[in-house]
């Protein structure tokens, strides 16, 4: 905890200042670009927070920083868009709820931890969906250097009530300043996963969201609460570990985002027993339902990647314990689920940036982009545990991490 302290204090201090000053050119034997391609030798210019040129060789403007990171793999900054930053264990091992003697200064300081060791681990952009403190965590990021990832946030999840009722409610998230909806239209996966919303009720958010100009994010585990939403006009789908094919071929068919997890959000419930077992439906039961979930999910994984034209996206549903190990489904889907390599950062970087509306400036290494860098020891084509092995993160032109040179310095 001293060592994380520490990192937070020097991350925080150059972070207040915005982008490098000068030019910052980042020398790169491989790059992966975030949509597929490959790019080697190559030299990352970076001015003002974002990428100027990508240019062969070692070309460098005048007074530039160099950053040389020759011998790492170089890709755009990961995105992961189902997090929830302020769920800690408390310092009694267990996992904090309301009541449990934690100030709100205590829980606003767990969740800048959690912030930070999940940008640190090169996931420079989040959603988190979500709870009503994202919105100071997300706004001191964004402008009061505490270092973290970019976070857009539902705020408080709406589950249930009248149409007219529900309407209203978005029009609140709105004026909270909600950057998506989240929707629970179907009970916890420990609890079966059964449909809990209405088509009426889903109906009702869902396009009363689309009226304001906001996004919507279903939790739905059945089959039928997948199908409801998708027919209600809803934005993207989470977790949908009971899917058929039949649901899989119909989000691709309506353009539905689809975000299913692999394993890392089970197993960390699981590994992290004690901290959970007896919170609610932290039971028995619910640790019995969450170990069969791990080979259905798994499965449900590999169906989609065969789903011709559906479009999946990456969200690990980090919780806590889990902060900073977001890169373990991706393992997960390469290892378990048989996806490509490539396919899997492509998911988590260009394909993400568009399900949250910034794939004009998110997610890729291109000229104009936000210059969010991040380079891994290894090559994660070849080796996807080579994501495991952040040794850099560059977010919006600022180094806030590099092995070896606290802060970029």
């Amino acid at each position: 905890m001293n060592r994380m302290l520490r990192a937070l204090a020097v991350a925080t201090i150059p972070a207040v200042l915005g982008a490098q000053d000068a030019p910052v050119v980042i020398r790169a034997s491989a790059a992966l670009d975030g949509r597929g391609g490959t790019l080697t030798n190559v030299s990352i210019v970076v001015v003002h927070g974002r990428i100027d040129r990508i240019e062969a060789g070692d070309a460098a403007p005048a007074g530039a920083r160099i950053v040389d990171l020759r011998g790492r793999t170089v890709l755009p900054g990961l995105i992961d868009v189902h997090v929830h930053p302020t769920w800690y264990f408390n310092r009694q091992g267990r996992f904090h709820t309301r009541g449990d003697g934690d100030t709100p200064v205590q829980e606003m300081l767990a969740a800048s931890a959690n912030a930070y060791a999940t940008l640190a681990a090169g996931f420079t952009t989040v959603q988190s969906i979500g709870s009503l403190e994202d919105r100071d965590l997300r706004d001191w990021i964004a402008t009061q250097g505490l270092p973290g990832p970019r976070i857009l946030t539902s705020l408080q999840p709406i589950m249930g009530g009248e149409p007219d009722q529900l309407r209203e409610i978005v029009r609140e998230r709105k004026q909270q300043g909600a950057d998506v909806i989240k929707i629970f239209a179907s009970a916890s996966i420990r609890d079966g996963g059964k449909q809990t919303m209405t088509d009426a009720q889903l109906a009702a958010v869902c396009g009363e969201a689309k009226a304001q100009g906001l996004r919507t994010i279903v939790h739905a585990h059945s089959a039928e609460s997948v199908r409801a939403a998708v027919n209600a006009g809803c934005t993207q789908v989470e977790h949908g570990v009971f899917v058929t094919q039949a649901e899989l071929d119909l989000m691709a068919a309506k353009g539905v985002w689809f975000d299913p997890q692999c394993s890392l959000v089970f197993r960390n419930y699981l590994d992290h027993r004690a901290n959970y077992d007896g919170i609610g439906n932290y039971n028995a039961e619910g640790f019995a339902a969450m170990e069969r979930a791990i080979p259905l999910a798994a499965e449900g994984i590999r169906k989609a990647i065969a789903t011709k034209g559906l479009k999946m996206v990456y969200g690990t549903d980090a919780v806590a314990g889990a902060h900073g190990r977001n890169a373990e489904d991706l393992v997960c889907r390469v290892q378990s689920a048989g996806q490509r390599p490539m396919d899997a950062i492509v998911s988590a970087t260009s394909l993400s940036a568009q399900s949250l509306d910034l794939g004009a400036s998110l997610g890729a290494l291109a000229k104009g982009y936000d210059a969010d860098i991040i380079a891994v020891d290894g090559d994660p084509v070849r080796d996807i545990t080579a994501l495991r092995r952040v040794s850099f993160v560059m977010k919006g032109g600022r180094i806030v991490r590099d092995d070896g040179r606290p802060g970029g310095k």
